[in-house]
């Protein structure tokens, strides 16, 4: 039985990563969190005072740091970021940072080498589209404006750090507008992908859907 490539996008808030993760578990696969390396970078940035515009002074910081995303943890130079790269100031700045043509054009290569050898599960808003345009299974997952500003909500109330619903609930337009519109590989769907909105799925439906994909791709050919 062959091991695919799994490219799953859509706008935040959808669950993406969790569904990823979660899927990449059950047909024992890599997962890999591109929105992550994304914010690993953001936080960059933010740490050092680069302006979100300034794309030489973003692929500078690119090159002297070592972003690492291995499914479980994201790490800059080693150290684990993974709660850092989710407040909201990151979230705001993040569709800014990866507009950037060369920022997206690293990104994208070091995310192909990790995909290479197949047998995982990758998540992002440019997948199917950009980065894996050979994945054998898309999906293009999505959900209504309130029910991903609600996961949003909970997210950051687990993290310790809650903010008004509203101001999560702006973000989260914000950041479609942004995504959707930039002219850097815009958030869209693939022609190809299969489209799934999990605005009323349960979590437990939604992942025997997608590992069902997985097996039927996997069996043919």
């Amino acid at each position: 039985m062959r091991k695919i490539k799994v490219a799953i996008d859509g706008p935040a808030g959808a669950g993406k990563s969790t569904a990823a993760k979660m899927l990449a578990e059950y047909v024992h696969y890599k997962y890999i969190d591109t929105g992550a390396m994304y914010r690993a970078l953001t936080l960059l940035a933010l740490e050092h005072n680069i302006d979100w515009n300034d794309e030489p002074a973003l692929v500078k910081l690119f090159d002297e740091h070592n972003i690492d995303q291995n499914g479980v943890t994201t790490l800059i130079d080693g150290i684990d970021i993974g709660i850092d790269i989710r407040t909201n100031r990151v979230s705001r700045a993040v569709s800014i940072v990866c507009r950037h043509s060369q920022v997206r054009e690293r990104m994208v290569k070091l995310q192909r080498e990790l995909a290479q050898v197949g047998g995982i599960v990758m998540d992002g808003r440019d997948i199917g589209t950009v980065v894996l345009l050979d994945a054998e299974l898309k999906i293009f997952l999505t959900a209504s404006l309130e029910k991903r500003a609600e996961r949003r909500m909970r997210d950051l109330i687990k993290m310790g750090k809650p903010i008004p619903f509203d101001e999560v609930l702006s973000n989260i337009e914000y950041r479609d507008k942004l995504d959707s519109t930039r002219k850097i590989a815009p958030l869209k769907q693939a022609d190809d992908a299969i489209v799934i909105d999990n605005s009323e799925l349960p979590i437990d439906e939604e992942i025997d859907i997608f590992v069902e994909l997985v097996r039927e791709k996997e069996h043919s050919n």
